[in-house]
C-alpha cells in the first residue's frame, strides 16, 4: 500500500498548491462512510472532528455542506497544508480541490417533429411525461411564469420527497404541482466570497439571472400562447415534456456556480426521487476523480437518473467539448429553421446579411446614416475596436452607425456603449475565430450582427470612403422573423467540439439539439439584453448556447422515461444517439455554421436528435455501473481514484478482459492509433446490443469505413429471437500509417448501421492517427 498512499499523496500536495501560499480555498473530503466510529451520533459530528484534528487551536471547524446521496463526506474551507493533514487521515479517500463553474449561456419542438395535435408517436406514448421529474440545476426559476402552471395535471407523484423552500421571496404558492420543489445552495459561494448582497441577487430559489428559468421552460415547459420576444417567433411556446414536473435546483450566482453547492444539489436531486437531471453549466476538463461533476453524475447515473449536461460553448476549434464522462450524455447545439434577419445596407449600393433582435424605436426609414469603424481613430485603439466600456469618443460616434468587432464584453453590451457614446446604430463583427457563426440578441439600441467576411467587407467599405471625399453610410432594416431556413440544422459556431481531451477513445459530443436563438421564458425585472440598465420586460427572451441544447435533451429523456419505464439511462442515451441524423433539410450533410464547410462526427457526435424515431429504436446499446467501474479499471485508474468516483471498492482483476477503454459499450466508436513506426495497425471493438423492437428480427450490417481504412463486423448478421435477447459482434479497424509532422493529427470518420429493414441503428466510427513529438 505504500506506493498508492504516496501517489495520494503528491497528487493532493499538487493540487492543493495550486493555492496561494497561506491563502484557504474550498476542498471537497470524501470520506470512507462506513468508516464512522460509533462514539459519534451523526456523520456530520464525525466530520466535524476530523476538520478539528487538523485545524490550527485558533480556527473553529466549520463545515459548508455535508454530502450523503451521490457522495460520502463533506466541504470545508482549508488551507494547504490542512488539506494534506486531511488526506492523511486513514478513513479520508480523497481531497479535491473545489472549481468554479460557468453557465454555457418557439419553434424547437415543431422543428424536432414534436406536435401537440399528434395521435401518436413520443408525446402522446410518454403522456407528454406526466409523472416525471426532471430537475434543473442552474440559476433558479421565476414560478410566477405561465409556462410553470399546474393546470389539468394530476397529483405530485407519490414517490416525490423533495421540498419547496420558502423564503422572503419565495412563498407558500410559489411551487405547485408542475413546479413541485424549489432549493438554494450557496454556502460555498459565500464561503469563497462572503455574504452575497441580496440587493443584487436573491437568497432564494429565485432566479435572479434568466437563465435557469430559460433552460427549465425548454425541458418543460406547459403550452403558452401568444408567446414571442419583443414580437419576434411568434407562435406557441412550449418545452419538450410539457407534463412532466419540474425541481429547480439554485447553484448558480453573481460570481459564478462553486462545486461545493453543485455537488450539494445533486445530493439533494437524487434523494428527492428525480428522474432526469438538467445541467447546463461547465468548467476546465479535468481527471474523472477530481471532477466533481462527474463524481456527482455517477452517483445519479448508479441511482438510475439521466443526467444531461451541456458540451460548453468553446467552440468552433477542437479539443474544446466539456462534460465529457461516460456517464453524462453531452449535448452540443445547432440551429434551427428559423432566424432574424437584419440586413446593412451600405452606401455603394451593396447589402450585407445580419441578424437581430430588436424592436425600436427604428432608424428613420429611406436614411443613410454616417458608418463609422470604432477602432479606425477617435479612441484607443484596442478597446476601442471592441467597444469596450469608456472606450469610445462622442465626438467620433455621435449619431453615426459603429461598427464594433465581437469579443471580450457581451455583444448586448457593447451596444450600450455606443448608445452612452451617442452613436445611432451598430454592427457587431465577427472576427476571423467566430467566422459565419451568428448570435441574435436583444439590443437596445437598432444594432445587428454579421460574419466575419461581411465585416470585412464593411471596413473595406469605410476605408475606401475615407480616401473619398464621400463619407460612408449604412442603414440597418430589420425584417422580422424568417422560417423555413436553409439549411437546417447547421453545428452552431460556438458549440464545443471534439475529440474528448479526456479520454479520446469516448466520441463527444454524443449529440446536438436546438441551441441557436431560442425562444423561453425569462423573469420579470431582468430585460431582454441582460444589461442592468435595460428596463424593458418581456415573458419570453430569445437565448442561445449549449445551454439551451441540453435541456431539449432532458425534456426528450424524460419523454423517453416515461414512455419506457424499465430503460437505463444508458438505454435511452443510446436511443437518442443510433437514430440521431447527419442530413440537413437539404437532403446533404449537415455544415457547420463557421466555415460552411461539412461537419463531422467531432463537431456533432453521433447527430441531430430525432424524437420520434428515438421512441422506437429498435437495438440498444446498454451499460451498468460495473461496465464504467471496468471502464475506469483500463483507463489505468487506481483502485483509490475509483473509489473517490464510485463510491465503491473496485476489484479490476476482470475488466481487463473488456481488453481497453474503447471496449465500453458505448453507441458510438472512436480509435486512436498512435504512430510508433509501426506501418500496419490494427484495433477491435467488442459491442452488446439489446433488441427493444420487435421479437423475430434480422439485422444486417451496412459499413461506410474512413477513407483507407478496412472495417469488418463480424458477425454481420444479427438474429434475434425474443425482445430483450442480447447479441454480441465484434468491429475491427485496420489502418496503414500516413507520414505525418510531429505532434499533428489525422483524423477520418466512417459509420456502421444495423438494419431489420424497419429499424436502422447507426453508430458513427472516427479513427485518429497521431504523430508523437
Amino acid at each position: 500500500m505504500a506506493p498508492l498512499f504516496l501517489l495520494c499523496f503528491l497528487s493532493v500536495l499538487s493540487l492543493a498548491s495550486s493555492a496561494s501560499r497561506g491563502d484557504e480555498k474550498t476542498f471537497i473530503v470524501r470520506v470512507k462512510y462506513d468508516a464512522k466510529p460509533s462514539i459519534f451520533a451523526t456523520h456530520k459530528h464525525w466530520y466535524e472532528s476530523s476538520l478539528a484534528s487538523v485545524l490550527s487551536t485558533t480556527k473553529t471547524a466549520s463545515i459548508i455542506h455535508t454530502y450523503e446521496t451521490v457522495f460520502h463526506g463533506f466541504s470545508a474551507k482549508l488551507s494547504s497544508s490542512e488539506a494534506l493533514k486531511l488526506q492523511m487521515l486513514p478513513y479520508v479517500v480523497a481531497v479535491i480541490p473545489e472549481q468554479v463553474r460557468r453557465l454555457h449561456t418557439t419553434r424547437s419542438p415543431e422543428f424536432l417533429g414534436l406536435k401537440k395535435t399528434d395521435n401518436d408517436g413520443l408525446l402522446k406514448e410518454s403522456d407528454f411525461g406526466s409523472d416525471l421529474v426532471i430537475g434543473v440545476i442552474d440559476t433558479g426559476i421565476w414560478p410566477e411564469r405561465q409556462s410553470f402552471n399546474d393546470r389539468d395535471l394530476g397529483p405530485v407523484p407519490a414517490k416525490w420527497k423533495g421540498q419547496c423552500v420558502r423564503t422572503k421571496d419565495f412563498g407558500l404558492n410559489s411551487c405547485n404541482k408542475k413546479l413541485i420543489g424549489a432549493r438554494f445552495f450557496c454556502n460555498g459561494y459565500e464561503a469563497t466570497n462572503g455574504k452575497m448582497n441580496e440587493t443584487s441577487e436573491y437568497r432564494s430559489p429565485r432566479d435572479s439571472d434568466g437563465h435557469g428559468t430559460h433552460t427549465a421552460s425548454i425541458a418543460a415547459g406547459r403550452y403558452v400562447f401568444p408567446a414571442s420576444t419583443l414580437g419576434y417567433a411568434k407562435g406557441v411556446a412550449a418545452g419538450m415534456a410539457p407534463k412532466a414536473r419540474l425541481a429547480a435546483y439554485k447553484v448558480c450566482w453573481n460570481l459564478g456556480c462553486y462545486d461545493s453547492d453543485i455537488l450539494a444539489a445533486f445530493d439533494a436531486a437524487v434523494g428527492d426521487r428525480v428522474d432526469v437531471i438538467s445541467l447546463s453549466v461547465g468548467g476546465a476538463v479535468v481527471p474523472y476523480y477530481l471532477d466533481t461533476i462527474a463524481i456527482s453524475a455517477f452517483g445519479a447515473n448508479d441511482r438510475g437518473i439521466f443526467v444531461s449536461a451541456s458540451a460548453g460553448n468553446g467552440g468552433p476549434g477542437g479539443l474544446t467539448v466539456t462534460n465529457v464522462a461516460p456517464w453524462v450524455t453531452t449535448v452540443g447545439a445547432g440551429t434551427i429553421d428559423r432566424d432574424f434577419p437584419a440586413d446593412v445596407k451600405l452606401g455603394n449600393g451593396k447589402t450585407v446579411p445580419g441578424i437581430s433582435v430588436y424592436n425600436g424605436p427604428d432608424l428613420t426609414p429611406g436614411r443613410m446614416y454616417q458608418l463609422v469603424y470604432a477602432g479606425s481613430e477617435g479612441g484607443d485603439g484596442y478597446s476601442s475596436s471592441l467597444c469596450l466600456d469608456g472606450s469610445l469618443d462622442p465626438n467620433f460616434v455621435k449619431g453615426k452607425i459603429v461598427v464594433c468587432d465581437r469579443g471580450i464584453n457581451s455583444r448586448a453590451g457593447k451596444g450600450e456603449v455606443v448608445k452612452k457614446a451617442g452613436g445611432i446604430g451598430m454592427i457587431l463583427a465577427n472576427g476571423v475565430f467566430d467566422g459565419e457563426g451568428l448570435v441574435a440578441d436583444c439590443h437596445v439600441l437598432p444594432a445587428t450582427a454579421v460574419g466575419a467576411s461581411a465585416g470585412d467587407e464593411i471596413r473595406s467599405y469605410i476605408n475606401a470612403a475615407s480616401k473619398s471625399k464621400s463619407p460612408a453610410t449604412a442603414t440597418i432594416v430589420f425584417k422580422g422573423t424568417r422560417l423555413g431556413v436553409r439549411p437546417a440544422p447547421v453545428v452552431a459556431s460556438f458549440s464545443s467540439r471534439g475529440p474528448n481531451p479526456q479520454t479520446p477513445e469516448i466520441l463527444k459530443p454524443d449529440v446536438i439539439a436546438p441551441g441557436l436563438n431560442i425562444l423561453a421564458a425569462w423573469p420579470d425585472l431582468i430585460g431582454p439584453s441582460g444589461i442592468p440598465s435595460d428596463k424593458r420586460t418581456t415573458e419570453f427572451n430569445i437565448l442561445s448556447g449549449t445551454s439551451m441544447a441540453c435541456p431539449h435533451v432532458s425534456g426528450l429523456a424524460a419523454l423517453l422515461k416515461a414512455a419506457h419505464p424499465g430503460w437505463s439511462p444508458a438505454a435511452i442515451r443510446s436511443a437518442l444517439m443510433t437514430t440521431a441524423y447527419t442530413v440537413d433539410n437539404r437532403g446533404e450533410t449537415m455544415l457547420e455554421e463557421t466555415t460552411g464547410n461539412t461537419s463531422t462526427a467531432l463537431d456533432f457526435g453521433s447527430g441531430h436528435v430525432h424524437p420520434t424515431k428515438a421512441l422506437d429504436p429498435g437495438l440498444i446499446y446498454d451499460l451498468t455501473s460495473m461496465d464504467y467501474v471496468n471502464f475506469l479499471c483500463n483507463s489505468n485508474y487506481t483502485l483509490n481514484k475509483i473509489q473517490v468516483i464510485t463510491r465503491r471498492t473496485a476489484d479490476c482483476s476482470g475488466a481487463k478482459r473488456a481488453g481497453h477503454v474503447g471496449n465500453l459499450n458505448y453507441p458510438s466508436f472512436s480509435a486512436v492509433f498512435q504512430l510508433y513506426g509501426k506501418h500496419k495497425m490494427s484495433t477491435h471493438f467488442i459491442r452488446t446490443v439489446t433488441n427493444v423492437g420487435n421479437p423475430n428480427s434480422v439485422y444486417t450490417v451496412t459499413i461506410q469505413p474512413p477513407r483507407g481504412m478496412v472495417v469488418t463486423v463480424e458477425p454481420n448478421r444479427l438474429v434475434f429471437r425474443r425482445v430483450g435477447q442480447k447479441l454480441n459482434f465484434l468491429l475491427r479497424v485496420q489502418a496503414r500509417k500516413i507520414k505525418l509532422s510531429p505532434g499533428s493529427n489525422n483524423v477520418k470518420t466512417g459509420f456502421i448501421v444495423w438494419s431489420d429493414g424497419k429499424h436502422n441503428v447507426t453508430s458513427p466510427l472516427v479513427v485518429t492517427m497521431q504523430q508523437p513529438l
